[in-house]
């Protein structure tokens, strides 16, 4: 069981401090707000009209915190290493480095947007990593992205972080 300590509540009697400590059973506490708020794992407007998410986290009130922020990045990149890992047979034939590039594509235009990048793909599995650079860069997505399009280009060319 999870207890926290909310606040201690203090008072003075006869010149000694005594302090009481409230504790709140916290697996109780979320199975009440989940019932009561409910478990949405999309953002929705509540009925105050807020965005929100999860259990009742108002996203324009209290956003997300650094951490909250990190552990759904350290998820993302795992869901789409695994994504790659499924769908894309030669990834495991590529050192890490140049992985990684394919996951950062792959976050930023899905895994589906990646797999479009066919002759970069073919490229890499030849071990043509000029020309692999080059379809990369030769690329809508290049346009947009600008600067991460070299970056990444570059790391596919060299197999050396940028």
């Amino acid at each position: 069981m999870r207890v926290s300590l909310l606040f201690p509540l203090a008072s003075i009697r006869r010149g000694f401090f005594i302090s009481e400590i409230i504790m709140i059973n916290y697996e109780q506490l979320k199975r009440q707000l989940i019932d009561h708020e409910g478990l949405k794992l999309k953002p929705y407007k509540c009925t105050s009209d807020k965005l929100t998410i999860g259990v009742g986290r108002n996203l324009e009130a209290r956003g997300i915190t650094e951490e909250e922020a990190l552990l759904m990045l350290d998820n993302d990149i795992v869901y789409f290493e695994e994504q790659l890992r499924r769908r894309f047979q030669n990834f495991r034939d590529i050192t890490p480095c140049r992985q990684a590039v394919l996951v950062n594509m792959a976050f930023n235009l899905g895994v589906n947007g990646l797999l479009k990048f066919k002759n970069m793909l073919i490229a890499l599995i030849n071990e043509d990593f000029d020309e692999a650079a080059a379809q990369l860069l030769n690329s809508r997505y290049a346009e947009q992205v600008g600067k991460r399009a070299h970056e990444l280009a570059d790391q596919l060319q060299t197999g050396e972080w940028q």
